[in-house]
């Protein structure tokens, strides 16, 4: 067993002015399974990086970082012209030394036939590529592994692979926001809070007990400080009015009601109001010493402010109606699903479940189109639908390749839709020109952004740099700010902090707007859900 041991570290990216880390100092033992948890863009990536680097990352970093070795990091960069090829063939392209056998082992852990590294890259699915990845990561023993969030894109069936693969590891960091994942495979947790950093022993669940019974505390305590300071500020308050107009009886006097004033008076007055304005001083130093402690108690407070969104109410009951409807690509050897009956009803929050590549998506596409929905407008900001009725738009890329019907698949007329997609990479530009190109009113979308927990620097920077849960955070605060019928979210929690998670949860439990979504998170699904449609070569509705 050996320790990674963080002494003083600060770092800035180049050209910025705000640190990533200041001051941070913390220990880790190479064999434990640890959590990372934090705020998006807290720096949990830029960490793994500088682990990685050993500090030797592009910015400005002070303070050590003593690792007995270079830590492998997952994911592995896989290039353009690796995709074209077999993984069997670029192995130790990605990991120095990993030998085919070892992975081979490590396939079998996890449930994977050995097959998929004799396939082209590109054609495997995300959970096939995740596991390939892993078992490359832990085909070496006695490695200290980062893992940054494993679980994205990836379908339940898969995410509980991984689980149990990763349960029998350790020796590891993990970057995750899957409540369940890390309540799983982690026996240690690394937290990026607000002001500080905490290494605490345990699972998401224990910690964050522990993190709700010290929040409990404090804000108890700042109650007890507020009244404090309160009491003395009109304690100070009333002794300043007493020396002040004790200053101002020092020269004249009324004859009438001082009849027993003597030469001595003045001098008396003005000590009694020296004595006065020293108490005053006394009573605003005790008033700035009780500000400090609340403020240091209160560091690490993390509140979420409650979100709102304004969803309307369609004059038709059915906004979805789907019957025996299947989907099929030309030339695939077998179709999407097929036999899929269900419908979305006014009021209902109606997830898609199903495995990686069963047609979620794809539904979800041919809804929006028969919905007469286009991407508003074309260019940089893409990722967000909204109704193109009334503007001149054209048809998204990620409609040009439909693929054959059967069935009946229809939607409501005159239905407003608010779309998430999935991918957030081509969000480009800045945030206010994100909002014009919108029509979304800037302050009010900036306000609720803050509560997303974005600091306000981040307003200045361009979207390309924000870390992916900021940028996911963008498409849902569009989406929110959206009035509409139907809300059609595919996979809106990748990458979306484990805070964010829950204030979403707690708006949808209030608003209950009318849903479609994608969402492989366990624990958000079975909150939200109201009803849940699987989509299979035989397809179910569960409600």
């Amino acid at each position: 067993m050996a320790q990674i041991c963080v002494t003083n570290l600060t770092f800035y990216y180049e050209g910025s002015f705000e640190p990533v880390f200041e001051k941070v100092s913390f220990s880790l033992d190479t064999d434990w399974k640890c959590g990372f948890l934090g705020r998006n863009g807290k720096g949990k990536t830029t960490f793994l990086r500088l682990l990685r680097e050993q500090g030797a990352l592009s910015g400005r970093c002070e303070g050590s970082i003593i690792c007995p070795a270079v830590p492998d990091y997952f994911p592995y960069p896989i290039t353009e012209e690796q995709k074209k090829r077999p993984a069997a063939e670029f192995l130790e392209e990605l990991k120095a030394g990993c030998e085919l056998w070892r992975v081979l082992c490590e396939l079998e852990k996890l449930g994977e036939d050995a097959g998929i590294l004799y396939r082209p890259f590109w054609t495997l699915s995300p959970g096939e590529r995740t596991k390939i990845q892993l078992a490359a990561l832990f085909s070496e023993e006695n490695d200290f592994f980062l893992i940054d969030e494993p679980t994205n894109h990836l379908d339940r069936e898969t995410r509980e692979s991984v689980k149990g693969y990763l349960l029998r590891k350790k020796g590891f960091l993990l970057v995750s926001h899957d409540r369940d994942l890390l309540d799983a495979c982690v026996d240690h947790v690394l937290v990026l809070n607000r002001g500080t950093i905490e290494v605490q022993n345990g699972n998401f669940s224990s910690w964050w007990e522990n993190k709700r019974r010290k929040d409990h505390f404090a804000e108890a305590e700042n109650e007890k400080h507020l009244k404090e300071i309160g009491k003395l500020k009109q304690a100070a308050a009333r002794a300043s009015g007493w020396a002040d107009k004790n200053e101002g009886m020092k020269i004249g006097y009324d004859p009438a009601r001082e009849n027993d004033r003597f030469i001595g008076t003045r001098a008396y007055i003005g000590a009694k109001t020296k004595k006065m304005q020293s108490r005053v001083k006394q009573m605003e130093k005790r008033i700035r010493r009780e500000v400090e402690e609340k403020e240091d108690l209160l560091v690490d407070l993390e509140k979420t402010d409650d979100l709102k969104m304004t969803p309307l109410r369609h004059h038709r009951e059915r906004l979805v109606d789907i019957r025996d409807y299947g989907l099929a690509y030309s030339g695939a050897e077998k179709p999407l699903f097929t036999g899929l009956t269900g419908t979305v009803q006014r009021g209902e929050r109606v997830a898609l479940h199903g495995g990686n590549g069963c047609g979620k998506t794809t539904l979800i596409r041919m809804i929006l189109q028969k919905a007469g929905y286009f991407e508003q407008p074309p260019g940089r900001a893409e990722g967000l639908f909204v109704s193109g009725s009334s503007r001149e738009t054209g048809i998204s890329d990620d409609f040009r390749m439909l693929p054959r019907e059967s069935g009946v698949c229809e939607t409501a007329s005159g239905m407003v839709i608010s779309y998430v997609n999935q991918d957030t990479s081509r969000l480009k530009g800045g945030i206010f020109e994100f909002c014009r190109e919108r029509n979304l009113d800037e302050s009010i979308f900036c306000a609720l952004l803050r509560k997303f927990g974005l600091e306000r620097v981040q307003f200045e920077k361009k979207m390309e740099d924000y870390s992916a849960g900021q940028k996911k955070k963008v498409l849902l605060a569009a989406s929110l700010l959206t009035p509409a019928h139907l809300y059609v979210w595919d996979e809106p929690l990748n990458d979306i902090d484990v805070f964010s998670r829950m204030q979403v949860e707690k708006l949808l439990s209030e608003y209950s707007p009318t849903m479609l979504f994608v969402e492989h998170d366990v624990r958000f699904r079975e909150t939200i859900a109201t009803k849940t449609i699987v989509l299979s070569d035989d397809v179910s509705l569960l409600t």
